[in-house]
This record gives C-alpha cells, sequence and structure tokens, in this order.
C-alpha cells in the first residue's frame, strides 16, 4: 500500500490544503491544513515526495509552499558550499 492510503488528509476537504492569496483567512487555512499534517502517520514521506517533485503549491507534509520554497534554498547553498569546500 502507498503512504497516500495511509494520508490524514484524505478525510479532509482538498481545498483546504491550497489556499487561495495572501489574506488572513488564506493563513488561517494554512494553519488548519498543517495541523492535520502534524497528526499524520506519512507526513515525513509526503514532505519528501513534494520536495522530490518540486510541488509548489498548496500544503504538503507540513510545510508551506513558501516554506518548502525555503528549504529547497537552503539545500541548494548548503550544496554549493559543501562542493566550495571540496
Amino acid at each position: 500500500m502507498d503512504w497516500r492510503h495511509r494520508a490524514a488528509c484524505l478525510i479532509e476537504e482538498a481545498d483546504l490544503f491550497f489556499p487561495i492569496g495572501n489574506s488572513e483567512t488564506a493563513y488561517q487555512q494554512i494553519e488548519e491544513a498543517k495541523a492535520v499534517c502534524h497528526r499524520c502517520e506519512v507526513r515525513e514521506q509526503c514532505l519528501a515526495w513534494a520536495l522530490r517533485v518540486g510541488q509548489d503549491h498548496g500544503v504538503w507534509g507540513g510545510l508551506s509552499s513558501e516554506e518548502r520554497n525555503s528549504l529547497r534554498r537552503r539545500g541548494q547553498r548548503e550544496r554549493q558550499l559543501s562542493i566550495r569546500k571540496q
């Protein structure tokens, strides 16, 4: 069975995980989606998948798109520093 079949979000409205805009309502929606993620048993697999495929929209693995983008940039900087040290 695939990890997605065990995801806590399966019983939630999909729209919850895809807020539109940057209004207070959207930020509240992001926090609600993250709360679902934080109680999910496959959160790590979900986040790894979202990072691997470059998922740009929505809340995946407990992180918003902005947080995932920041994580990607940080990883890229660390890889560049590592290469320079070699």
